[in-house]
């Protein structure tokens, strides 16, 4: 460190300077205390009375929120230094005493330097990109921000400020480089840039990424600021209990109702970076293949335009750059899970809640007659005057299977992220006569079971539901009750995602007369368990039949969260297990025996072990030789899993009857089933349930008498 003191001395020593001039700039005051007090008030209150399992709000808890709120403020540890820290560690056990007396004197003094911080820092970022980058000099940098303790003082700030900003350089520098060498091979004669042009082109365009990084920044106001505050106290209770902001409130849950114009994925703010969450079934980020749930989001280019860094960008002000017009063009610049940077080219689209619908396929396997049907998400829309459900659709699908001689079923629940649980209990009437299917505990510890009570199947043939780690809640619901009953082979990965509570969205203003708009708090109020009384938190649903995947090794569910609650179990609901197959365990068996035999299921295992290695390696080279070396390294071994992507499993997928009319006059939903089908055909996991399912046999079998 003495060593890059004294070697850049010349350029700290103005910065330092510079920044003290700047203190007396553009420092945003409070917009509205009284507005802030209410709040703090209200949420106490909700959080403490409300709340599933209310903690006390104490000096552990004090502490808890202390380093929460600071990491939230700066999750890059880019603007606080340790100095900082040790200013507001006199507050470290009396903010559960300013809650409870709404107080905001920690709050005041911890944003007030972080204003302060923000206005140093648009200062000399701009003086270290004035200065050509040593990619020849030998040092690393730690992208795992969570594990990095905040720099000692303004020095070691402005070093971290200057290895940040080298790496996003030298990402753009890599791809112009890689850029001009594509043009020498399609044109020989190409006179390429020299690597001082290219060097000056990636930090110029790194400080234009930089300036429109802080003209958001310059529009945070109070409101943006004591959310992060708000939520640095209401998720020490649970990572699903959260305050919306009134314009947050607003926007969610914008995508269950109506259309919106876009690339058709849920994004999640996760420290400073923007990370896919979901895609939308038949969107167009799902349509184009490459997008991926775990991706996280870079930067965003307006068709050929220079790329936009939205690291750090406030969530909405992001989506706004990533939603567009129709037939637009959108590139993302995106972290595989891998650790590998990729742009992603997406042509922008309406998306519609249709595509969030069930839909069937029909598969032929050995002259026998298969049916598959896709569910994204367990909906329901009141707003409809004849509202349509997941349990009047999944009925009908099921039917119209029957009709057609389907001789088995494949529910597919890979990343179903749940919705209602109505619906979930009467999807799982359908395979039952009657029972009960979940129990749902509350606050004062009494579970309540919950039943289907209509007595007529719909199905009485072969089931296997198919699952992986994104399968949440209602998904675990309907799966875990099948599992309990028998009736089902759950087939997938090793457990689903382990989200077992229950929450309510409390509109604050209901609870309180204020001529503003308090906005929301998502509160989880109950807690989910089995049949069998196990809950479904943490543990999630065990497959029968468990299949290696990409996200096996990942750090991808509920037990990933922080301050998640915890698995418990509770007395069993009275139910009688189906007891309908004849060869239950034997074809689970065979399953596994096969699984262990299968080259492409060994091969799948090696990548997800790899893929994991791949994201615990956080270390980047800021030499620019040995940053290309690591690239081309990770593309090299990459290229032994080639044969993951482009299996196929020798299937042939059409639509069932009914839908054939509806292809041949609607061309849009003609292509996104070919889409579909095509995708099934490469699909190693349905093929897997498939031969499962063929091998299953109903005890003494009658059909269903049809109406």
């Amino acid at each position: 460190m003495i060593k890059f003191m004294k070697s850049n001395y010349k350029i700290i020593l103005p910065i330092i300077l510079l920044a003290g001039i700047l203190l007396s700039f553009n420092i945003k005051q409070k917009s509205d205390p009284e507005k802030d007090k209410i709040l703090i008030g209200l949420i106490r209150y909700a959080l403490t009375q409300g709340h599933y399992q209310p903690q006390d709000i104490n000096d552990d808890f004090s502490n808890a929120v202390f380093n929460d709120f600071v990491e939230g403020l700066d999750p890059a540890k880019r603007f606080f230094t340790q100095e900082d820290l040790k200013g507001f560690e006199v507050f470290k056990d009396k903010i559960d005493d300013q809650i409870k007396a709404e107080q905001l004197t920690f709050y005041n003094v911890v944003t007030s330097k972080y204003l302060q911080r923000l206005q140093e820092a648009k200062g000399f970022y701009k003086e270290i990109l004035k200065h050509p980058f040593d990619f020849n000099k030998d040092e690393t940098f730690d992208v795992k921000y969570d594990d990095r303790a905040f720099p000692e003082n303004e020095v070691d700030l402005i070093i971290n400020w200057q290895k940040q900003l080298k790496l996003t350089t030298l990402s753009r520098l890599h791809d112009k480089i890689e850029a001009e060498n594509d043009k020498l091979k399609e044109d020989e004669n190409y006179k390429m840039k020299t690597f001082k042009e290219l060097e000056d082109e990636a930090r110029k365009a790194t400080l234009k990424s930089m300036e429109e990084f802080f003209d958001f920044k310059d529009d945070l106001d109070d409101e943006d600021l004591f959310s992060v505050f708000i939520n640095s106290i209401s998720q020490e209770f649970d990572p699903h209990t959260s305050y919306f902001a009134p314009r947050v409130k607003k926007k969610f849950d914008i995508d269950m109702a109506g259309k919106i114009e876009g690339i058709g994925a849920r994004l999640q703010k996760k420290g400073d970076y923007t990370r896919v969450d979901e895609l939308i079934s038949g969107g167009p980020a799902w349509r184009e293949g490459s997008l991926e749930v775990g991706d996280i989001i870079l930067k965003v280019a307006q068709a050929e335009g220079e790329p936009l860094d939205i690291v750090g960008m406030r969530l909405d002000d992001a989506i706004e750059f990533i939603k567009g017009k129709k037939g637009s063009e959108v590139r993302l610049t995106v972290k595989k899970i891998d650790g590998a940077s990729q742009i992603i080219s997406i042509i922008r689209d309406v998306v519609e809640i249709e595509e969030t619908f069930a839909k069937t396929s029909i598969v032929n396997k050995e002259d026998r007659k298969f049916g598959i049907i896709n569910l994204p998400k367990f909906y329901i829309d009141f707003s409809e005057k004849n509202f349509r459900n997941s349990a009047t659709d999944m009925a009908l699908e099921i039917e119209r299977l029957n009709k057609e001689n389907v001789e088995g079923l494949i529910i597919d629940l890979r990343n179903n992220g749940g919705g209602s649980l109505e619906t979930a209990i009467d999807i799982a009437g359908l395979f039952i006569e009657e029972g009960p299917i979940v129990q749902v505990r509350y606050k004062d510890g009494k579970p309540k079971v919950r039943s289907d009570k209509d007595i007529m199947i719909q199905w009485n043939k072969p089931l296997v539901i198919l699952v992986n780690e994104l399968s949440a809640s209602a998904s675990e619901i309907f799966a875990a009750a099948m599992q309990d009953y028998n009736r089902a082979v759950i087939i997938g990965s090793k457990q689903t995602f382990g989200k077992g509570t229950v929450q309510n969205l409390l509109p604050l203003n209901n609870y309180y007369k204020y001529n503003k708009d308090l906005g929301a708090l998502k509160m989880t109020i109950q807690k989910f368990y089995r049949i069998n009384g196990g809950s479904t938190q943490l543990k999630g649903v065990t497959s029968d039949i468990s299949l290696p995947n990409k996200y096996s090794y990942m750090s991808i569910g509920e037990r990933d969260e922080e301050n998640p609650l915890a698995w418990d179990k509770i007395e069993s609901a009275t139910y009688t297990s189906w007891n309908g197959y004849e060869n239950f365990h034997e074809v689970v068996n065979e399953s596994k025996k096969r699984i262990i035999e299968n080259e492409q299921f060994r091969l799948i295992e090696q990548n997800a072990k790899w893929l994991k290695e791949g994201q615990d390696d956080t270390m980047v080279y800021l030499n620019y030789e040995k940053y290309k070396e690591d690239i081309e390294s990770r593309l090299k071994e990459s290229e032994q899993f080639k044969s993951i992507y482009e299996y196929k499993n020798n299937l042939n997928f059409t639509s069932p009857d009914y839908e054939q009319s509806l292809l041949k006059t609607d061309s849009i939903l003609a292509q996104k089933r070919d889409i579909w089908h095509k995708n099934l055909s490469k699909d190693i996991y349905i093929e897997e349930s498939l031969n499962v399912l063929a091998e299953l046999k109903i005890k003494n079998y009658k059909p269903l008498v049809q109406n």
